[in-house]
């Protein structure tokens, strides 16, 4: 009997495997499609990020895949039907391309579907286009030799794609740049959807995801709440094939609550509920989130670190037990989603301080996503600020955003420099945004430390290594005397001569100093 695979066919399909089963947005992906492309590979996307000068430039190595993977399963298909009996690690294989030939094929629908032209439509019209996959799945795979051994069934298969369509969506679009800080918060918002193994996910994590809590650190400013919203609006749901909807087509998915704005008082209401008269105020009965949040659904504790001691003991309970009680009330109820919480104080210190449960800190560890500063992002990759200026022009300026674009760049080399460090990050880039748009003009705030922009820059210098040691004793110099005001004082601080302070100072730097320590 004809062997089912052919050397290459199955070096191929282990390749193909391997990138069905890795993180997009790590260096695996390259790896993968080299190995399954080989001299066919096009070099050029080590990072997978936004363009946001062509974001809908199609990626070229994923469609080369696609092409050369589709003829490939139509054969394999046809050595089946005539009898072939493979080994099982070789059906598996065959199972992984077939369905990675199918999450492609049908990738635009999903997205159609999900973000596009046809989300508002009733979630029977959706979703009808899971007749077709199902014909293909029937095509592929109804007959006795090539039942999927660890897929489940078709509409198993069908909300898998799905979740992993909606979860590239939501971190390829909300999360740019394409520096390497980027690119590993990327990886990382991926792993905390599916782990670091696909295959056990699909296996039996799929469902158990919701028991674990996601703790995101971070500078204010740095997206956190973006994070959160990716991980949430991603969360396996199954789909009925027979009604043609989805678990949570019509359950809100996304219940944030900010500690550091909302009173201990308000905050406890806001999150367990609370029944009429148990304290000031408390006009009537009401659910708090933890009570509304569907099983598929994500509550949202932004400011962790801010939250009230005894509020941590009943947080601590409800990730313990997943239960809880409103104020006011000795009835349990039960909380069924997921918690994600975000903080920009260091947890470890507040535990020090005794301000931070070190037992809620340790729950809160399963799983953790780090941030990076807008400032990392720069240092990395200097075009990633041109990127995010692009991206925010867009949204404030509209029509005029391309021609707008230069104006804000050179307005911040002129005045800020590229070493500025956004303290503020993101948040700060997008106020700067604005206040050139309306006034040509930004100031940025002193920071709490009372450093000013020249200051960070030099910072950023030294961090970045960028000076040799003569600009770093003259820039050293130049801050020095800036504080002190004499030649002298600045000599006995550094233990070198005044006239070598003298010679030093950096007069430019000097004027910016003075004028921003006003």
């Amino acid at each position: 009997m004809k062997r089912f695979l052919l050397p290459r066919e199955r070096d191929f399909l282990q390749a193909v495997s391997e990138l069905a089963a890795c993180n997009p947005f790590l260096p695996e992906r390259t790896r993968c499609e080299r190995a399954a492309l080989g001299s066919d590979f096009v070099e050029g996307e080590p990072v997978w990020s936004l363009r946001v000068d062509d974001p809908e430039k199609p990626r070229a190595n994923v469609w080369r895949v696609v092409e050369r993977l589709e003829p490939l399963v139509a054969q394999l298909r046809d050595r089946l039907i005539a009898g072939a009996k493979p080994a099982p690690r070789d059906l598996a294989l065959y199972e992984d391309g077939v369905l990675h030939w199918m999450y492609q094929r049908y990738y635009i629908r999903f997205f159609e579907a999900s973000f596009g032209r046809e989300a508002s439509q009733s979630d029977r019209g959706r979703w009808r286009f899971y007749r077709d996959f199902r014909a293909d799945w029937d095509r592929f795979f109804a007959f006795e030799n090539a039942v999927p051994q660890n897929r489940g069934d078709s509409a198993r298969t069908f909300s898998f794609c799905r979740q992993v369509q909606r979860a590239f969506e939501q971190i390829f679009r909300d999360i740019i740049g394409n520096s390497l800080p980027a690119a590993q918060l990327r990886g990382a918002i991926w792993q905390s959807i599916f782990t670091h193994d696909f295959r056990r996910y699909q296996r039996t994590l799929y469902e158990r995801m919701g028991d674990f809590v996601t703790l995101i650190t971070g500078p204010s400013g740095t997206g956190k709440e973006l994070v959160a919203h990716a991980i949430a609006q991603a969360r396996y749901a199954p789909f009925d094939e027979r009604t043609l909807t989805f678990a949570d087509d019509d359950a809100a998915a996304f219940f944030p609550i900010n500690v550091s704005a909302l009173s201990p008082t308000l905050v406890e209401s806001e999150l367990f509920g609370h029944r009429r008269g148990s304290f000031t105020g408390a006009a009537g009965d009401r659910k708090g989130w933890l009570e509304t949040c569907p099983p598929l659904g994500s509550v949202f504790l932004d400011e962790l670190g801010d939250l009230d001691p005894a509020i941590q003991v009943k947080l601590l309970r409800v990730i313990e037990t997943r239960t809880f009680h409103p104020v006011g009330d000795t009835a349990s109820r039960q909380f069924k989603g997921k918690i994600i919480a975000a903080t920009n104080r260091d947890l470890e210190a507040g535990i020090r301080q005794g301000s931070f449960r070190e037992d809620l800190y340790y729950r809160l560890c399963s799983d953790q996503i780090a941030t990076p500063s807008l400032a990392a992002q720069i240092a990395d990759s200097p075009g990633v600020l041109r990127e995010l200026v692009i991206y925010m022009a867009r949204r404030v300026a509209g029509p005029e955003a391309e021609a707008f674009v230069p104006e804000v760049t050179g307005w911040i080399e002129q005045n800020l420099g590229r070493g500025y460090s956004w303290p503020g990050n993101y948040r700060e880039l997008e106020q700067c945004v604005r206040n050139v748009l309306i006034r040509r003009n930004y100031r940025p705030a002193r920071t709490a430390a009372g450093a000013t922009a020249p200051l960070h820059r030099v910072i950023e210098d030294f961090r970045a290594a960028r000076l040799t040691a003569e600009e770093m004793l003259s820039r050293y110099c130049t801050i020095a005397y800036a504080e002190t005001g004499t030649y002298e004082e600045v000599a006995r601080r550094l233990e070198i001569d005044r006239r070598t302070v003298k010679s030093k100072v950096d007069v430019e730097l000097l004027k910016r100093l003075q004028s921003d320590f006003g």
